[in-house]
């Protein structure tokens, strides 16, 4: 059955997945953005234009259209979602709030995780809004809503733990030694964006799964020394990794606070039984050179080394920490 669906985003590393594959799930599917990436969407998909930060321009962009389902991938605060609820109650039979896996109790004491674990995390400030955004949907009865927690998402950039991107490409390829958190044996649970949108369509329209949350995530985890050689391996290199304990690099780097003792610091795995009840189960890519498959596509596609913008502060830093450990 074809459902009238809208994408608030829906060009970002997650959402453009899950409109195409709405799409080729024959739902009716609009998105909703600034409108500068629309050659991105596959035929068929309408598309309204506003800015998300203008209130007055959401508001109209909104005025008169009611949906089935809303999904809302780029609020990140309480703020954002009580603008939704204000404006989507009575318009739309199904909101579902993209929020986050990160905002499970931290540190992490429960293997794997399920939903009921408590959403605690005293590190990361992002992680905070969204549990606050969560805490605002639970409060209310005027917005049938669904929450999905997604963990770390793999669409078109090559994983790294502390979020130095660019810079620690430039690292390998350059030969370099690059830091790994603690023993580097931390399993890391990573899902592609495309086997993401599978299941997250599925929800659309079920009953069973209005005024609840699901996180979303593959079954698979790796360690960061695995996934730093696979990327090592498809940038040609041979990676040179240095261990500095999580606590170390915290006190170097305030980021590296939030993305370590926040996040990426610790064996996170995921029990997805919750929302298989919903959804049946779903297949995701079990080997990191399937989930760095499209990030080296994109890589060669876009020039490689080329197009890289290393931060020479960042860069600077994580020689200095090595030097120094």
């Amino acid at each position: 059955m074809a459902n009238k669906i809208l994408f608030v985003g829906g060009t970002g590393q997650i959402s453009l997945p899950c409109v195409i594959e709405a799409k080729q799930a024959g739902h009716d599917v609009t998105v909703l953005n600034r409108g500068s990436l629309g050659d991105t969407l596959p035929a068929g998909v309408k598309q309204l234009t506003a800015d998300f930060t203008d209130d007055d321009a959401y508001a109209a962009a909104l005025a008169q259209q009611s949906w089935d389902t809303v999904c809302q991938f780029i609020a990140f605060t309480p703020d954002d979602v009580a603008r939704d609820i204000r404006l989507l109650s009575g318009t739309a039979r199904q909101y579902i709030f993209i929020s986050s896996a990160s905002a499970y109790q931290k540190p992490v004491e429960t293997f794997p995780i399920t939903e009921d674990v408590p959403l605690v995390n005293p590190y990361w400030a992002y992680s905070r809004n969204k549990a606050d955004a969560e805490s605002l949907l639970h409060s209310q009865t005027a917005l049938p809503y669904t929450i999905v927690r997604p963990s770390h998402t793999i669409r078109t950039a090559f994983p790294t733990a502390l979020g130095e991107g660019d810079t620690v490409l430039s690292r390998i390829l350059e030969q370099k030694p690059i830091i790994v958190p603690g023993d580097g044996q931390a399993l890391w649970t990573m899902t592609r964006s495309e086997d993401f949108a599978v299941p997250f369509v599925r929800l659309f329209g079920r009953e069973e799964a209005l005024n609840t949350a699901f996180h979303l995530t593959s079954d698979h985890a790796f360690p960061w020394t695995m996934i730093y050689q696979a990327v090592g391996r498809a940038l040609d290199r041979k990676v040179d990794l240095v261990p500095v304990p999580s606590k170390v690099l915290a006190r170097h780097h305030e980021p590296w606070r939030e993305y370590l003792l926040g996040d990426k610091g610790y064996t996170v795995l995921f029990d997805n039984s919750k929302i298989k009840s919903v959804v049946g189960d779903f297949q995701c890519v079990k080997t990191l050179d399937e989930l760095l498959a499209t990030p080296l596509r994109l890589w060669n596609l876009n020039g490689g080394k080329a197009q890289l913008q290393p931060s020479a502060e960042l860069d600077g830093l994580i020689e200095s920490v090595i030097k120094g450990r």
